[in-house]
């Protein structure tokens, strides 16, 4: 039955086959951190007063992790409307860098495609396309069938935590006594340790942490995050432009080599 089938359909079959088996195997690790922070943030919406079924539509609808913390926070405070929008951006901004750094990655989606993908681009996902990139020295394009299957099934994930927080979260009394507390931390710091590799890798994130911390000192969260990544890509620019990236890869290189 199967002798008038191209060749090329059976091959083009087993590579989409296997490019969704990678998104998913890329997945594995992170089901974790990321059932972990939604059930926290479940439980979180619930106990600001919000419905089971308000809670799981918000993470549907926004699917923007830390963003709905802020959300929830600003909005608990009962400021204007504008300071809830203004808070959530400053969070979020870092998904305009996130987007202009997978755009060209992507570029080959169709356009429905592309708009639906931007929609999926949290840091995980960026992350993972970021470091499969890297892995085939950008010598290999980004499927849009491992791009959405990563996706996809991230997106079902944190749904499906958010509800189980919703429903469950109330039983556990105390989050910092399991150690839920330090989910958020530790979700972040596991995609930033992914890119130790790069050229000026120290210089930017020391850079993005002091800003960070004098910020949120002094002006306060949530604009520590913005003001921090922007400083970052400030930084790796300058390091670029004035050849001092070039230098201290070489130096890294040298080192490295002795």
């Amino acid at each position: 039955m199967n002798r008038n089938i191209p060749n090329s359909d059976v091959a083009a079959s087993t590579t989409q086959r296997e490019e969704a088996f990678a998104g998913l195997r890329d997945l594995i690790p992170l089901i974790f951190p990321v059932t972990a922070f939604g059930t926290i943030y479940g439980t979180a919406s619930v106990a600001a007063g919000h419905s089971i079924a308000m809670t799981v539509w918000a993470s549907a609808v926004m699917y923007a992790g830390a963003s709905q913390f802020v959300f929830l926070d600003v909005y608990r405070l009962g400021v204007p409307a504008w300071s809830v929008v203004l808070a959530v951006f400053a969070v979020n901004f870092r998904h305009i860098l996130y987007s202009a750094a997978v755009a060209n990655k992507i570029n080959h989606f169709p356009p429905l495609a592309k708009l639906a993908s931007f929609f999926l681009l949290t840091d995980l996902q960026f992350a993972v396309v970021e470091k499969r990139f890297e892995n085939f020295s950008g010598r290999r394009l980004i499927t849009l069938t491992y791009y959405f299957a990563f996706g996809i099934a991230a997106y079902l994930l944190w749904i499906v935590a958010t509800a189980i927080g919703a429903l469950f979260g109330s039983l556990i009394e105390d989050p910092a006594l399991v150690g839920l507390d330090f989910v958020l931390p530790i979700y972040f710091l596991s995609i930033l340790m992914g890119f130790r590799a790069r050229r000026n890798f120290l210089p930017v994130v020391l850079v993005s942490a002091v800003v960070a911390v004098a910020v949120e000192k002094t002006l306060g969260a949530p604009w520590h995050i913005s003001i921090g990544a922007l400083c970052g890509v400030a930084t790796a620019i300058l390091l670029s432009l004035s050849g001092g990236g070039k230098a201290l890869a070489a130096a890294e290189e040298g080192s490295a080599n002795g």
